[in-house]
């Protein structure tokens, strides 16, 4: 196992030399060959699923994990579209962000160069395999891809088309590579490989990122969790807090960007909370509330302390009313994850105090949580989301895979 893994990544290293010189266009045909072949391959890719999709069944994982684990043609087109627009993003690697003069003459700028070596360690969602593979192509950086045990035919079989793809555009295998064992083992002998692997990206949930946190000696980017709050302010207009509310619970509620607790201003609750109980009550949702909350719908669970710092990825919605937006941002401060937080309101300063002050990844005003997503936010993919600040904050796209040096024209200057 050691020295299979240690092979995968010094076989990365040699190929990001050769990722970091590509052209443009060249990265940029490999791209869409891959998204065709995501396409062309469809029925290959969703028999592979099946089998996974038949284990997660027999192994009793959960709803959430196996809507995660589900291949569609819905979620294969997704994915296609979003290696084409990421096909279609200005490519970051070389660009000057900075330049300027210094008094003795020498002229000073910064350009943006690839990582090196990412290495993507994740769970039941096969839609990472092509976006990591195409965020990292167009950055210049070789990748990793080790997924779990229950997406390991779907991603063999994705990688395989994306690799195919690569290779006709003259690019190194080894440019995109799947670990191929499940075994935790093999987890923590990449974890180790500092020399020759630049940073770690794990997407997955808290259990998974806290191991790889604990146990890597190569920088980790990363979230534990997604504690994502709404607040609904006095002055919103409560047809569209309606509207936002149910969508961030109820779309897709496995996911981190939904929303986990409600806050409603005091001054508007009992007109608010009956029609929007009444309409996540037909939509199964659980509701859990604070005293005031349970004065005005009855039929909630009492809140208890933890709910408020849970993150349920399920039809349960934690409800708290608050007397203004200072308590709600006080809350949000208290009980937060730094991942995603809206304001529904018509007031113009307090908006623009919440964009200021809450201190989250992604904050939104009048707009669902679920939108903190790097494909709705036109990164054409995102390889993750950080709530670490060092080094990017929030859905990581192109950019965020670049770092930058420093570099300086000179016409002989020597110090003095």
């Amino acid at each position: 196992m050691k020295s299979i893994i240690l092979q995968i990544a010094k076989d990365s290293r040699s190929a990001s030399f050769e990722l970091a010189r590509l052209s443009t266009g060249a990265k940029n045909n490999a791209l869409l060959r891959m998204a065709d072949g995501l396409l062309k391959n469809a029925n290959a890719i969703k028999e592979a699923n099946k089998k996974d999709i038949s284990a997660a069944k027999k192994k009793g994982l959960s709803i959430a994990m196996i809507d995660r684990l589900t291949i569609t043609d819905k979620v294969l087109k997704t994915m296609s579209d979003g290696i084409r627009e990421v096909a279609g993003l200005p490519d970051p690697v070389g660009e000057i962000t900075r330049m300027w003069k210094r008094p003795n003459g020498l002229l000073v700028g910064k350009m943006r160069i690839p990582l090196g070596v990412i290495g993507i360690i994740y769970e039941a969602r096969p839609n990472v395999t092509a976006d990591a593979a195409a965020l990292c192509l167009k950055s210049g950086n070789a990748v990793i891809l080790r997924g779990g045990s229950e997406a390991i035919n779907s991603n063999i079989a994705i990688a395989k088309v994306l690799q195919d793809a690569c290779r006709k555009q003259g690019i190194p295998d080894a440019a995109i590579q799947v670990v191929p064992t499940t075994e935790r083992e093999a987890v923590l002998e990449m974890l180790k490989l500092e020399e020759y692997i630049d940073l770690i990206i794990p997407r997955g949930g808290e259990g998974l990122i806290r191991f790889v946190v604990e146990n890597s000696k190569i920088p980790v980017i990363k979230h534990y969790k997604g504690v994502c709050h709404i607040f609904v302010d006095e002055s919103a207009d409560l047809n569209m807090a309606e509207k936002i509310c149910f969508n961030a619970k109820v779309q897709r509620p496995g996911v981190c960007n939904a929303m986990e607790t409600l806050l409603v201003h005091k001054s508007i609750a009992k007109e608010f909370l009956p029609k929007m109980g009444r309409r996540f009550k037909r939509a199964n949702v659980e509701l859990r509330g604070c005293k005031d909350t349970k004065k005005i719908l009855s039929y909630v669970k009492p809140a208890k302390e933890e709910d408020w710092h849970a993150e349920y990825l399920d039809l349960i919605l934690a409800i708290k009313i608050v007397k203004d937006i200072d308590e709600a941002m006080d809350h949000i401060a208290k009980y937060g994850s730094l991942h995603t937080e809206s304001i529904i309101t018509s007031d113009y300063s307090n908006s623009q105090r919440f964009l200021r002050e809450v201190n989250s990844s992604t904050v939104l005003v009048n707009a669902s949580t679920r939108f903190s997503d790097g494909f709705q936010l036109g990164l054409g993919a995102e390889i993750g989301i950080s709530t670490t600040k060092i080094h990017a904050f929030g859905p990581m796209g192109l950019e965020e895979l670049t770092t930058q040096k420093f570099i300086i024209y000179g016409d002989g200057q020597i110090r003095k």
